[in-house]
């Protein structure tokens, strides 16, 4: 993917798609705007986006729905996605967000420097992955090697939901080290009792 590759921003409030390019301006990159999640779909597929930023709430297609779309389709599914949301902090939206694979899920109104730092991080990232990927395509047809094949991977029982790598998800495996660490200082307690 070539480095000009665009920042998408998706919201269906002009006042709000005019305050995140005046945050992302100082960085430099071509910044193109969707106002509804269809626009976003025709975009993403369109080709050349390195960074989507995407408003949950919006009227017709959600951002939700979006992110399940591309995840969905190869040429769309490695776009990292920064999910912005009005609504305050929601552990269902969360979750359902994080298992679709969004790279962050950010409450509005944001704070222009953290939103730079984290969309430089996010962007620079899929560039340097997008880059190794052509690297090692091209090292592959210098060499006559055949691109092995994808690793199996296992359904996930819900069909909106991409397949997850290893069936365990992020909330579980915090909730085993939680209860690794209170039974480790239940030991300490015993002990020192």
């Amino acid at each position: 993917m070539p480095s000009d590759a665009k920042i998408l921003i998706v919201d269906d409030h002009e006042d709000t798609l005019y305050a995140l390019e005046s945050a992302l301006a100082p960085l430099g990159h071509l910044v193109t705007r969707a106002t509804s999640g269809d626009d976003a779909l025709k975009e993403v597929l369109r080709g050349q986006v390195g960074l989507l930023l995407l408003d949950v709430r919006m009227p017709g297609v959600s951002g939700l729905d979006v992110v399940r779309y591309m995840r969905r389709v190869e040429q769309t599914q490695h776009i990292p996605v920064m999910l912005l949301t009005g609504f305050g902090p929601d552990t269902e939206l969360s979750a359902t967000a994080f298992a679709l694979g969004v790279a962050d899920l950010v409450m509005k109104p944001v704070d222009p420097w953290t939103l730079r730092t984290k969309v430089r991080y996010l962007y620079d990232t899929h560039q340097r992955r997008r880059a190794l990927e052509a690297e090692v395509r091209e090292l592959r047809a210098r060499t006559g090697e055949r691109a092995s094949p994808p690793a199996p991977r296992r359904p996930h029982p819900d069909t909106r939901v991409p397949p997850q790598r290893d069936g365990r998800s992020e909330a579980r495996e915090a909730r085993d080290a939680r209860e690794a660490r209170d039974a480790r200082e239940t030991r300490e307690q015993d002990r020192t009792a």
